[in-house]
């Protein structure tokens, strides 16, 4: 049901005062019409030769003269002119009234229609499109750019659906792990010092990989829902090095040959997210890889654009595959992400993040096995003493390369 406030605000429709407009219009153009018909009739039948001065007309029985019989003649034709158009005067403004009406509203029926389907949507009924396909010019236009708004606010819902059932999914995991084991070991009643410790390592697990899923669920909200507070000057050659330390120890554990090849890379932006992007891409190559896999890391400037690479071998990821995997919870093949930890959030956080920066997420697969995936943010030009300060740093990095 319409509100009152909406009734008030919309008050008089388009197509009554476009057809008074119109009629308006027609009355208008109608009596200069009807005005200069008066006129003209009056002055051609006023240039007629006129009969010599004194000369006598017989109009009937009776004689006059001639200049009374040119004025009569002259005020009889306006007068008929003028009862004419007096009778086709509102004949023809109702016409143009009809006309108008008519016309006005085969013209606004194409946004009737776009009005009609606004009315209709719902949530549940997103998938509802105007159908105008004889629609022309700028009423096509309208019609076409409002069923491109309502394709991408579908794929919108839709996202937000398939992430919440997602979220609601991943989240349900360690609730139920944590439920069971609290209700197995309450119902042993002989339960013993090694099974509570057990049972406390199992919660202290899901509880870890809860935290880690939430975390991982704010920054993606934050990331997406906000521009950058303060951004400053941040080398990526920099942010490397406490996400390479974090990933050192089960790189050297799992026996993964690291190389780096960091070169200055200056952007402006938030140095924590940025440090995040470096973490998650190391964390994923490192957690994703196979037993004495490699990856390797490159930072560097191309193109006006600063560049983070990390490249891994692994599991062989099919090339319209790569694309999912920036979607929330996506975490690729079995093989690739068996018995892996992880929220599957990391590649989304990277996108997010790299779009709040003005850059872009780049992935494709590796021959052979593995994912490579690149980074570009908008680059800064440095300083010469900065430059050569960079250079230096990455140089030390490269010389910290891991090996198995």
């Amino acid at each position: 049901m319409t509100s009152p406030a909406a009734r008030r605000g919309r008050g008089v429709g388009l197509r009554p005062r476009l057809t008074l407009v119109a009629t308006a219009v027609v009355a208008v153009v109608s009596a200069l019409l009807l005005w200069l018909g008066w006129m003209l009739v009056g002055g051609v039948v006023g240039a007629v030769p006129a009969l010599p001065a004194g000369t006598m007309v017989r109009v009937g029985d009776l004689l006059v003269p001639a200049e009374e019989v040119s004025e009569a003649v002259a005020a009889a034709a306006r007068r008929q002119v003028l009862t004419a158009g007096l009778i086709a005067f509102p004949l023809v403004v109702a016409a143009g009234g009809v006309v108008s009406w008519v016309l006005v509203g085969r013209v606004l029926g194409p946004l009737h229609a776009v009005t009609a389907t606004a009315r209709r949507l719902t949530v549940e009924s997103l998938d509802t499109r105007t159908g105008l396909r004889d629609a022309r010019g700028e009423v096509a236009e309208l019609a076409a750019g409002f069923d491109a708004m309502l394709d991408r606010l579908q794929a919108s819902f839709d996202a937000q659906r398939r992430f919440v059932a997602n979220a609601s999914h991943e989240l349900r995991t360690p609730l139920a792990v944590l439920r069971t084991e609290v209700d197995v070991t309450l119902s042993d009643p002989g339960v013993d010092e090694v099974e509570l410790r057990r049972m406390a390592e199992v919660v202290r697990d899901a509880t870890r990989r809860a935290d880690d899923l939430i975390a991982g669920l704010l920054l993606l909200a934050r990331t997406e829902a906000a521009e950058l507070a303060n951004p400053e000057p941040v080398d990526l050659a920099e942010v490397l090095v406490p996400a390479l330390a974090a990933v050192r120890p089960e790189a050297d554990r799992r026996g993964l040959r690291i190389q780096v090849h960091a070169g200055p890379a200056t952007c402006v932006g938030d140095a924590v997210l940025l440090e995040r992007v470096a973490g998650n891409l190391l964390e994923n190559a490192v957690r994703h890889n196979v037993s004495g896999g490699w990856v390797q890391v490159r930072t560097g400037v191309h193109e006006g654009c600063a560049e983070l690479e990390v490249s891994s071998s692994g599991a062989v990821i099919p090339g319209e595959k790569v694309a999912e995997l920036f979607e929330p919870f996506r975490r690729g093949p079995v093989a690739r992400t068996a018995a892996v930890p992880g929220s599957g959030l990391g590649l989304s956080i990277v996108r997010a993040v790299a779009k709040a920066h003005g850059g872009v997420a780049r992935a494709e697969p590796v021959e052979g096995g593995g994912l490579a995936v690149r980074v570009h943010l908008p680059a800064v030009v440095a300083r010469p003493e900065r430059a050569a300060r960079d250079e230096a740093g990455g140089a030390d990095v490269r010389a910290d390369q891991l090996r198995a």
